[in-house]
């Protein structure tokens, strides 16, 4: 398999895409007026404890007050428990050092947590524990003994901490692994004195989303990663020297004329993803529906009415289906509760081979996932882990017409609301006229096909009624003016 990273920079926008074989798999995009605060260390205050739901909200100074569970509570070495309860370590007004779990999703301000963890490139540092672990990926024996024996000797030096060492770490040498941990070590100091300067708001800032790509998502597969800015390209050059010389021949800088995104057609991709519908290579085709709630994945054959019997059509359109979807999952980066509506199948094979199918998908997807068995009505249950916002989110907003339903009132609907409008009006107010603005849709539909409707509701009220049609209007939209 061979990974590339792409990464677009302008003054505004960074824009990551992550290809395998040449596919879009993964899209990250950080705008400089909403970055990730994910990661991010902040001094806050408890603005409110809430003992009924075991949680506390917290003042960090990002305009939105942050989430606090008590299973994120940490006050020296202890947990709230059944026993003793949040209310008994947080208190209204006490300041506290938290870290961004989840960013801001919708109305949500994001999830905290005062477990702090703080990763580098082989290590992720833990200030207010001392045990040492090992990623559950690093699964030979002898390389998980030999990192946490360089891992112990570091510790018995007198360094305070616990330490995790990252996937990234193995085959690494133990003079590598040192350097790492000191690192942090020291910046846990630096963040430390941060602490007492600042009363409430910032005060450790993970790495930009270009640097964030090297240190988290590089991996043995990647090929080459290619830069379109030539200062930004020149900060990863740097970055990879000092800390990860294993990357620095594999970063690119593009020179093209064309948008770099345009090259490798990620602009329609990006657009594509952004659609409800995704057409499936066999004709069929599924309507991916995100609410608050869960994201729906309902699959459909379509057109495609297969060779054999029906059976096997709907198991092929099922099987392409649980392969589009994974995918889809990552590039939207859709999280949280996911239903799958597969097409019913009665074959208990097939169901096992769809479930598989999807399983086998979604080993790829850094996000952490949960998938359950294919009910009796051909519905799968699933998690994935939302840390920031799904790609729609980003990038689209609530539709002002509509609200984000998808949905406008019929303007027959509107006509009928403007008949009732001005009954009311006519038996509150004595006037001579009656003014109605309207979008054209709602006009048009007074004058011709509501023309008799019309006519009796002038007769009944007896004040002669004009209209106006208003471009600006939508079609839920109306004024009747008193004359």
């Amino acid at each position: 398999m061979s990974d590339e990273i792409l990464i677009n920079i302008t003054p505004p926008e960074t824009r990551v895409a992550v290809l395998e074989n040449g596919v879009l798999q993964e899209l990250i995009i950080e705008r400089q007026r909403k970055r990730d605060v994910v990661g991010n260390l902040y001094r806050g205050e408890i603005c409110r404890v809430m003992p009924g739901i075991q949680a506390a909200f917290v003042e960090i100074g990002i305009g939105r007050a942050g989430f606090l569970h008590a299973s994120d509570v940490l006050v020296a070495g202890e947990t709230p428990s059944e026993d003793k309860g949040i209310e008994h370590f947080l208190q209204q007004g006490q300041k506290v050092v938290v870290q961004v779990l989840k960013a801001p999703i919708g109305t949500k301000g994001p999830r905290l947590t005062m477990s702090i963890s703080i990763p580098s490139r082989y290590q992720v540092f833990l200030p207010y524990s001392e045990k040492l672990a090992l990623s559950q990926q690093l699964e030979d024996e002898a390389e998980r003994e030999r990192l946490l024996a360089c891992m112990e000797i570091f510790k018995e030096q007198g360094y305070s901490g616990g330490y995790i060492a990252r996937t990234a770490s193995e085959g690494v040498s133990e003079e590598s692994i040192r350097a790492d941990m000191l690192f942090l070590n020291k910046l846990w100091e630096v963040i430390s004195l941060q602490v007492k300067e600042v009363p409430i708001g910032l005060i450790y800032e993970d790495l930009p989303l270009a640097l964030r790509i090297l240190r988290d998502w590089y991996q043995t597969s990647v090929t080459k990663i290619v830069i379109d800015s030539k200062s930004n390209f020149d900060r990863m050059l740097d970055f990879s020297i000092k800390f990860m010389p294993e990357v620095e021949h594999l970063l690119e800088l593009y020179k093209g004329h064309r948008p770099l995104f345009d090259m490798y057609s990620i602009e329609s991709d990006i657009k594509a993803a952004l659609e409800r519908k995704v057409p499936l290579k066999s004709g069929g085709h599924l309507i991916l529906d995100q609410t608050e709630a869960m994201t729906t994945v309902d699959v459909n054959t379509g057109s495609y009415l297969g060779r054999g019997n029906q059976e096997q059509t709907i198991f092929k359109t099922n099987m392409e289906a649980a392969q589009v979807t994974a995918h889809q999952l990552r590039l939207r980066n859709l999280g949280g509760i996911i239903i799958i509506d597969f097409i019913d199948m009665h074959n208990e094979e097939h169901k096992a081979a769809v479930l598989n199918a999807l399983e086998k998908a979604m080993i790829k997807d850094h996000a952490k996932y949960t998938i359950s068995n294919v009910s009796e009505l051909g519905l799968v249950e699933m998690t994935r882990k939302r840390t920031r916002e799904s790609l729609e989110q980003v990038l689209c907003e609530p539709c002002a017409t509509c609200s984000g339903t998808g949905m406008v009132r019929t303007p027959e609907t509107t006509c009928y609301e403007i008949f009732r409008e001005i009954i009311r009006d006519a038996r509150q107010y004595e006037a001579k006229e009656l003014l109605v603005l309207a979008s054209n849709e709602v006009v048009d539909m007074m004058l011709d096909e509501e023309s008799t409707t019309l006519a009796d509701l002038e007769s009944f009220v007896g004040i002669r009624i004009r209209f106006r049609a208003e471009n600006e209007y939508t079609q839920e939209q109306y004024d009747v003016v008193l004359v």
